[in-house]
Formats: structure tokens, sequence, C-alpha cells
């Protein structure tokens, strides 16, 4: 029996699914890869008691342990930090979260500002333009690469790998990927080192070579997981909002007469069409219960952000975008210890790039019916491939 979350309509549309999914139970139990059965997490109350639950590990070296997976994933990629457990896990994330602090953020806006209107300087009124490839994507990109320190001339390959990372259905394009962008920051760091200067990047191989609290492995696949997740998730926060916006002209008119809306609207898109619509694998590492269904020791648990946001129980009319809902529960970027870093980061990206865009392009709208738009083709990631606009 296959999977819902494999039919080509869900990936479309995931929420008639979950809403489908979640009405037999907050927790249901689906086929999953190899024969073994998973259980996925829909209700808003379970998901979130599911992310803080130490029982569930994501420590996916212990869960394949002896097994063939046939695969040939970098080891940074495999075991980055999002794979790993206490004390790993706090020990790497205590080295980074400086770096992603809302005081930190707060010095990069005038630079991310300047980003987005020199990315918006090239829209020119009446002539169709791609949101992702001219937004959604440049901007984020650019800002993990300056934080990191990846030269420029680095950026568009690094964007490459990242798309293939992502690709769902290509273990080969993704292994590939996964040993093309490792290769590379391991020689970037290599070049950090023999001229340090004030990045990020700089920074952790202080501590490396400090410290010591940093093997070379755990260094290079930090920066990895850095330059991918610190910019993949905000490209899909920026084109779901703003598709989200497009189709309801009212609330984009109102971003437009109240600029200072944005900071909240941010909150009720990332509720509505959240950028991650499966988080990362997790496995039961003995049996538990969750939302009265009984998980067996070993099972993999797969938590969804995007079924969880639009939990009518936790919010009301939940299918409606409404920027004055008090969306601030939802949990577009997890919950608990492994709640995303960069959370603060990007939601200052989107803010910046939607009041920008509100307020210059006040004529702007879709240039093809939204039922011709492309979405991404994996379960864990959700967001258009692109988005033709007329500014």
């Amino acid at each position: 029996m296959s999977s819902p979350l494999q039919d080509p309509e869900f990936l479309r549309n995931p929420y008639p699914t979950y809403a489908a999914l979640r009405s037999t139970g907050p927790v249901q139990k689906l086929p999953s890869a190899g024969g073994r059965s998973g259980y996925l997490v829909t209700g808003y109350a379970e998901a979130r008691e599911a992310f803080a639950d130490s029982r569930l590990s994501k420590d996916t070296k212990r869960f394949f342990a002896g097994q063939d997976t046939g695969r040939n994933l970098h080891p940074a990629v495999s075991q980055s930090m999002l794979a790993t457990d206490p004390p790993d896990h706090t020990r790497l994330r205590r080295l980074v979260t400086s770096a992603f602090t809302p005081g930190a953020v707060a010095r990069l806006l005038p630079y991310i500002a300047a980003v987005t209107d020199s990315l918006l300087d090239t829209w020119v009124p009446g002539e169709q333009v791609d949101v992702i490839e001219s937004l959604a994507v440049p901007l984020p990109v650019t800002v993990i690469c300056q934080l990191l320190g990846v030269p420029e001339h680095d950026r568009a390959a690094v964007r490459a790998w990242s798309n293939d990372l992502f690709a769902a259905g290509q273990p080969t394009l993704v292994d590939a990927a996964s040993h093309e962008v490792a290769d590379y920051m391991s020689g970037l760091i290599a070049a950090k080192r023999r001229a340090l200067d004030d990045s990020l990047l700089a920074d952790l191989i202080r501590v490396r070579d400090g410290e010591d609290r940093l093997s070379e492995d755990e260094l290079v696949s930090l920066a990895v997981l850095l330059l991918v997740a610190g910019h993949e998730t905000t490209t899909n926060l920026i084109g779901n909002g703003l598709l989200a916006l497009l189709q309801a002209p009212g609330s984009l008119q109102r971003l437009r007469a109240e600029p200072g809306l944005v900071e909240s609207a941010v909150d009720e898109l990332l509720r509505y069409d959240s950028p991650v619509s499966t988080a990362t694998f997790r496995f039961a590492t003995e049996t538990l219960v969750i939302g009265s269904t009984e998980i067996p020791a070993g099972a993999p648990v797969f938590i969804a952000p995007g079924a969880a946001n639009r939990d009518p129980a936790r919010f009301p009319d939940p299918d409606r975008l409404d920027l004055d809902r008090d969306a601030k529960g939802h949990l577009a970027f997890g919950h608990g210890i492994h709640r995303c870093l960069g959370a603060p980061l990007a939601r200052a990206e989107a803010a910046i790039a939607l009041r920008a865009v509100a307020h210059r392009f006040p004529h702007l709208r879709l240039a093809v019916p939204s039922a011709e738009l492309e979405w991404q083709h994996t379960r864990l990631m959700r967001g258009v491939q692109s988005l033709p606009t007329i500014p």
C-alpha cells in the first residue's frame, strides 16, 4: 500500500490530505520505505508534544546502523547537527546560537534591506518576473553566504547544490550534491584558515582550532548545514507568503496601507503555508504513546507542521488567511531543542522582502493561473518552483 503523502496531488496541495488524515485521529500509521510502518503526527497539540519528546531520536546513524541503505550521502550531510541528540546536539548548537540571536539579526537588517532593494531594482513594471528566481532565492542565499564568508563568484554553485539536495526521488543526484557541497566547504575552510576574517565560518574555525570543541568533520558538517538550511526554508517562506497574499488581494492591500503589520503577518503566513510541510526524520527509542496511539520502539515518526498549523482545534477556520489572527504559536519552525536556529533571520528577511514588494509594486499580480504553478516534488519542503508575476 502506498502512502497518501506520495500522491502527486498531495505535493500540489497537501492540506485536504492532511485534513482527511487528521479527521481519523491526530496520529496515523502509514506505510514507510522498505516496508517499515511509520507514524505521521498531524494534530497540533500532539505535534508540539512530539517535537519536545526526548524519546523521539534524530540520530539517523543509530537508526540505520547495520543496514545497507544503498545511499552514498556525504557524512557532512547525513550526520549533521540535525541528525544528533543531546549532548552532541547541545554542544554543536551552542557554538552557533550567537550568530542568530535577535540582536545579531538586528545588526544585519540594513544589509538585508540593501540586498532586497538591489534585487527589486531589476523588476520592470508591466514585464513578467519570476519572484523565486529574482528575489526569494538570491536574497537568503546572499545573506547566508555573506554571513559565512562564501565568495560572491561561488554563490550560484552553492544554490545549485542546495537545490539538488532536495531533489526528491533522485537519490543519485542528492548524493552527488552532498559530496559537491561538502568538498566545497572543506576547501573554503582551508582557505579561511590561511587568512581568517570576520565571517561566521572563521569564528567556527577558531573554535575548532583553539578550544577543540569541534572535530574537523563536525566543522565541515556544521558549515554545510548552515549554508543549506540558512536559505532553503526562507526561499519558500517568501515565495509561499507572497503567493498567499496575491491570492488574497485584500490582505496584500492591508500590508501596503499598514506596513507595521508585516511582522505579525509573517507568523500568519508561516502558519497558513508552512515552508516545511513534514519535518525531518525521527524514530522512537522506546515504546511511547502520542495522542492515544501507541508507537512501538524503533518506528519512524514524522511530524507535520503543515498539518498541525491547520488544526482547527488550535486555529479556528484554519484554511483562511487572517492577518488579524494571533498565529505566534505556529509550529513552522518546529518546537523544543531542535526549533529552527535561523528563525529570527528567516523572519527578518521575509518581513523586509514582503514590505518592500508591497510598497514598491502596488499593481503586482500573478502572471499565470495559480493552478498552473509547479510545486517542489518533496514532502519535506513546501514551495513553488517558480512564481511568475507582473509587477
